[in-house]
């Protein structure tokens, strides 16, 4: 893996190569700030030759029976599993993120696979009498055809494995395109995919500067849909440029959690709950619980378990023995957290726990798990997307108090409930504007059930039964018998 990550890192056509121009780009651990190895910059001609191999691998991925493509994804799975522990050292390396974060995602990757593995076989038409005896009604559905998938760095195997898993079940080619700050998991799977059999051309993985590897690939015509995890920002000019192409799109697009902790809810199991979830990959997941509103009779008792706890969480490098928190996985995300606790001091917000950079850890990105109180609205924590370490807690009084606060962002993704009272957490899951709703539960990504949110956090689905449905085309055929 080490000499394939240092050396090569296109994956066109079933095998590695280095960009045509040579040129590479550095990969940094953000725990030590020390370069772990380099990667190729892919130029256009790169990315015309995946496109290329991509049109070529869809038509010959397409015509492989659906009970086959089930088989090569279970091994496919099984190679990823067989190469788990070195792969999760290195997307610590690459991200930060303890080892046993890393094990778990390598293991919900893998589970991707033989989700997909199974649904390959259930594609499911259906048949339909005519209007008169001489006609059948029939609707099946064909793959759409080579797919763009592009992924951010904070889940870097999961979330590459959640597009591509999905596209090979359905019959389409793949043109990757990882995060080129933490790419060895998409290289992992390439790997796997070779040593499993897939067709060359039918994965492709591309690695160097986003704007020009996504431009190219939204511009071709090769490119049938395009499955995208990112920002609002960037994903609202995919969509743009999507649309010029007419090409199918999905988006997930992050967002900010609501968590209402009502007056029945234990407040100190769920501020446990909340804390080791929160702090999960120090706070960069889209759906981390994010914006903490509790019912003021828990209010005290909450954030004095939360702030405890918070304090108690050990950093350093993902590597490191007993580490429960890495470093943020760049400098922009530490400037970040730094800037949404100063402006929520200055609101008036109360610093619970943490707040600064740690003392006594000299190199890397690393931010304290911090925990603010009361506060207000209007801080940016409580409006923006922190995608930090950071937890703010505010009290509200009654149930349409909550709802109406917990909707007032342009997010979607998830939301989550405590109460004891099925009456309540039934009326608070129906009326959260979200994709994905946990009661008495944060733990919500699995392979079997459908991810992705409404608003501004994007559309479409991934994942489960609904996953497969954006990479296929419905086609109507009416028979008269004659």
């Amino acid at each position: 893996m080490q000499n394939m990550y240092d050396s090569y890192g296109l994956f066109i056509d079933g095998g590695w190569r280095p960009a045509y121009d040579a040129v590479t780009l550095e990969v940094i651990d953000p725990a030590t700030e020390e370069v772990v190895g380099c990667i190729p910059r892919a130029t256009a001609k790169d990315v015309d030759d995946a496109l290329q191999a991509a049109a070529r691998g869809f038509e010959v991925w397409k015509r492989v029976p659906a009970f086959d493509r089930s088989q090569l994804l279970r091994r496919f799975a099984k190679v990823l599993r067989e190469h788990l522990e070195e792969t999760a050292r290195l997307m610590s390396r690459e991200t930060g993120k303890p080892l046993a974060e890393a094990r778990a995602e390598l293991g919900a990757a893998e589970e991707q696979f033989e989700w997909y593995a199974e649904e390959a076989k259930r594609i499911y038409g259906h048949t339909l009498d005519g209007r008169d005896a001489a006609t059948r009604l029939q609707v099946r559905y064909d793959p759409i055809g080579p797919v763009a998938a592009l992924a951010p760095w904070n889940f870097p195997a999961l979330l590459p494995a959640r597009k591509i898993a999905a596209a090979l079940a359905a019959g389409c080619s793949v043109v990757m395109k990882p995060s080129e700050e933490a790419p060895g998991s998409t290289f992992a799977m390439a790997e796997a995919a070779k040593a499993a059999g897939l067709p060359n051309g039918a994965l492709n993985v591309l690695v160097g500067d986003p704007a020009q590897i996504s431009g190219k690939l939204l511009d071709s015509s090769i490119i049938r849909k395009v499955s995208f995890t990112g920002s609002v920002r960037v994903g609202c000019e995919i969509m743009k440029r999507a649309a010029q192409g007419l090409k199918k799109v999905s988006l997930e697009m992050g967002g900010h959690a609501p968590v209402l902790i009502f007056e029945d809810a234990d407040p100190e199991q769920a501020a446990q709950l909340c804390l080791r979830t929160k702090f999960r990959n120090a706070g960069q997941v889209c759906i981390s619980p994010s914006r903490f509103y509790v019912h003021i009779s828990k209010y005290d008792a909450f954030s004095r378990a939360f702030a405890e706890g918070a304090k108690k969480i050990v950093l350093g490098p993902g590597l490191d023995p007993g580490v429960e928190m890495g470093p943020m996985a760049n400098a922009r995300g530490l400037d970040r957290a730094e800037q949404l606790v100063a402006d929520a001091l200055c609101r008036g917000a109360e610093l619970l726990a943490g707040g600064r950079q740690p003392e006594g850890i000299k190199r890397g990105f690393f931010f304290e798990p911090t925990v603010l109180g009361n506060v207000p609205d209007e801080a940016k924590i409580m409006q923006e997307e922190p995608f930090v370490p950071i937890a703010p807690i505010s009290a509200f009084e009654t149930f349409d108090e909550v709802i109406r606060r917990a909707n007032s962002l342009p997010y979607g993704l998830a939301g989550y409930v405590f109460t004891r009272s099925l009456g309540t957490a039934t009326r608070a899951s129906e009326a959260l504007e979200v994709g994905m709703v946990g009661v008495n539960d944060l733990l919500l990504a699995t392979a079997e059930m459908p991810f992705g949110g409404i608003k501004s956090s994007g559309m479409g689905r991934e994942g489960g039964r609904l996953g497969i449905l954006d990479y296929l085309d419905a086609k109507y055929t009416k028979f008269r018998l004659v």
